[in-house]
């Protein structure tokens, strides 16, 4: 089978590139949020259910930035908005790398990621307007994979910077933000949104001065794969919040460079592997990639679990589980713009980042209850429970979704 992994990203609006080659600088210098967790616990001397409740209020702040921001994505210049957000980001994280590390720079980084999260419904729609039914996968895939392409070195070096070289960090966050920024703004110029006349596009037509709950009585299993697709989100997160701790108790302070390390194996699967999925896993519906996104998820944690303290093993499980973000990945976006009126993007977008928020930062509380009061075996196994949960309700989505939308399953 010849598989075209490359040249199957030709053929998209200019504006696609640009967004992606943004991406891919932001990415660059996102060398801070990774490591919260580090940060609070390691730099701040909080404990797990501090550390879980500072990084839920985090999330719970975001909640109405991104109903805020999904209504102003479908109201206003989603680039503009863009632009916008990311300069208030940028101010933050420069004043960050500039102060001493303390409480101030956390309520800075607050201000900075609820800027980020009010963007990604503009950023998320803003695609989407610019690329066919068909071509949406591909959009979103060139994306990821730019956006990972840059994560690979941040990542890394980022474990290298935590002991000594934080604030430079910061001050590469803000400067990759900023030329993100300036890249969108000069060189972001068609935004119209194309035509598209197929057959599979008919569940996008504009239903403008409907609301969003209107549109989703009609929709409801739209509403079951924000929850599943929620849910992925709250297990995938454990990989941020309890393998860091995992790794710091059981390796002492090398925990943060294998924890950079592995993470970097993370982009670099990412990287070779998004292109090689987009093409192979084209023709299977996005719930059945959610499925499999949750399989090799858990199939990864269970190999962390089973092997704790074996560094080798942590990089293994790290592969299997970005097979299934990236399958996962493939899924999320396009489900909701195949399935949702276009004029209604910005602001199911924006549910679904509200309702990730909730469920993540509501499971991260519990979990770090439980971490604190039971030991690390048990914690992990209450994951692995949970996200077969999961997995049963995405089995239940794949099967009633071919059912609602048929054109969508049209050869």
């Amino acid at each position: 089978m010849n598989i075209n992994i490359i040249s199957q990203y030709k053929g998209l609006r200019r504006e696609n590139y640009i967004l992606c080659f943004g991406r891919l600088v932001t990415a660059m210098g996102a060398m801070v949020r990774p490591m919260l967790t580090m940060i609070l616990s390691q730099k701040l001397g909080m404990n797990a259910v501090q550390v879980a409740w500072v990084t839920a209020l985090m999330g719970i702040l975001s909640i109405p930035a991104n109903l805020v921001g999904g209504k102003m994505a479908d109201r206003f210049s989603k680039k503009m908005n863009i632009v916008y957000l990311d300069i208030v980001s940028v101010v933050c994280y420069i004043i960050c790398g500039l102060i001493p590390l303390s409480g101030k720079s956390i309520v800075l980084m607050f201000i900075a990621s609820t800027c980020q999260n009010m963007e990604n419904p503009s950023y998320n729609s803003l695609t989407a307007d610019i690329t066919l039914t068909e071509d949406r996968e591909r959009g979103y895939s060139l994306q990821y994979l730019m956006g990972n392409l840059g994560g690979v070195m941040a990542s890394a070096v980022a474990g290298f910077m935590f002991r000594n070289y934080l604030w430079l960090a910061f001050l590469l966050s803000g400067i990759s933000i900023g030329i993100s920024s300036v890249l969108i703004f000069l060189f972001v110029q068609n935004i119209t949104p194309v035509k598209d006349i197929s057959q599979k596009a008919v569940y996008q037509a504009n239903r403008h001065g409907e609301s969003l709950w209107t549109i989703l009585r009609e929709n409801r299993l739209i509403l079951l794969y924000i929850l599943t697709a929620s849910g992925y989100g709250a297990m995938y997160q454990m990989y941020n919040y309890l393998v860091p701790m995992d790794l710091v108790r059981l390796h002492g302070d090398t925990g943060a460079v294998i924890y950079g390390t592995v993470t970097s194996v993370n982009c670099i699967i990412v990287v070779i592997f998004t292109p090689i999925f987009t093409k192979l896993l084209h023709r299977f519906s996005e719930p059945v990639k959610t499925m499999y996104g949750y399989l090799m998820m858990l199939f990864g944690y269970g190999i962390f679990l089973v092997f704790a303290g074996h560094i080798s093993f942590y990089y293994v499980a790290m592969i299997v589980m970005t097979w299934g973000e990236v399958s996962n990945m493939l899924a999320e976006s396009p489900y909701l713009t195949r399935r949702m009126p276009a004029s209604h993007r910005g602001r199911v977008h924006g549910l679904m980042e509200v309702t990730r928020i909730g469920v993540m930062s509501g499971y991260q509380m519990l979990i770090g209850v439980i971490y604190k009061n039971f030991t690390p075996t048990f914690t992990w196994i209450i994951v692995l429970m949970t996200g077969a949960l999961f997995l049963g309700l995405t089995g239940i989505l794949a099967v009633k979704d071919k059912r609602r939308y048929k054109n969508l399953y049209r050869v």
